[in-house]
């Protein structure tokens, strides 16, 4: 009888220490991935100049976190596969985050063409390099906007013109840019007409953005193949779960099933990472 006392007692302290070890592990572990989303959010949001409060997307975060596994439970019929898409749902502010960055700089770059030539057009009217950047941030629309304003803005609170530059290029690392800030350095420092400088830039980016958009129209056919062919076998596997779900609905509820989606993902994955490279095409 004490032994069977003594075992219980054991039993008790035991799953009290897993109980406690699991409590505290858990709130470290979300208090870490707290503190990474919103510092995440909070500068990724400001590059954007997204001004959104970091705290509100994390709870939207944590809810869709959660309710994704009883979702996948009620419309799919698996916890494994839900939880795997509450896993993928994690992960995807990453890489939202870097498609929305390469978007916006791509329109930036896309937009430097008519700033540069307005620049050239006020100098060449008689207004200095302030001001002529200040009347283009005027008039152009957003992400050019918001950019060269915030150049001017450090300006005005005594940063020196390249380093300025220099700042605006570290948020916007495109190789167009670059060309542009290396052309605006040069010209400030030796001297030379700037007009001039900016006008031929304009009309050399001009070029290679129409032949980048030439290269992207030829190569569309291609990359819409690589989503077709990446897509097909998830389609043709929920027809025949609806068609078939007693011998399709093992794939979801069996090892092996789960198993053949993991493999099945990679390789999809893969496939369409070979497609995408095939038809990228640097100019």
């Amino acid at each position: 009888m004490a032994e069977l006392v003594i075992a219980m007692v054991m039993a008790f302290l035991s799953v009290s220490l897993l109980v406690w070890s699991l409590k505290h592990l858990g709130e470290s572990l979300g208090r870490k991935y707290q503190e990474t989303f919103t510092s995440s959010a909070r500068s990724n949001l400001a590059d954007m100049f997204l001004f959104i409060e970091p705290g509100q997307l994390f709870m939207i975060n944590l809810f869709t976190l959660a309710s994704v596994p009883f979702l996948g439970r009620v419309m799919l019929g698996s916890w494994v596969l839900g939880i795997m898409l509450s896993i993928v749902l994690a992960i995807l502010p990453r890489f939202a985050y870097s498609f929305l960055h390469k978007r916006r700089r791509r329109k930036f770059v896309h937009q430097l063409p008519d700033a540069l030539n307005m620049i050239a057009s006020s100098m060449q009217a008689g207004a200095n390099t302030t001001s002529a950047i200040e009347f283009m941030a005027d008039e152009m629309e957003a992400p050019a906007k918001q950019e060269f304003q915030l150049f001017l803005r450090e300006q005005r609170l005594g940063v020196e013109f390249n380093t300025a530059l220099n700042n605006m290029l570290s948020r916007i690392p495109e190789d167009e840019f670059q060309l542009v800030v290396a052309g605006m350095q040069i010209s400030r420092d030796v001297g030379g007409n700037l007009a001039e400088v900016l006008q031929r830039l304009s009309s050399t980016l001009r070029r290679k953005i129409e032949m980048e958009g030439k290269i992207q129209a030829l190569t569309s056919q291609g990359k819409l193949q690589g989503l077709v062919m990446t897509a097909l076998p998830v389609f043709i596997g929920i027809v025949l779960y609806h068609m078939e779900p007693a011998s399709m609905g093992r794939i979801l509820s069996e090892p092996l099933g789960w198993g053949v989606i993991v493999v099945g993902t990679l390789m999809l994955f893969c496939g369409y990472l070979a497609i995408k490279k095939i038809v990228s095409i640097d100019v």
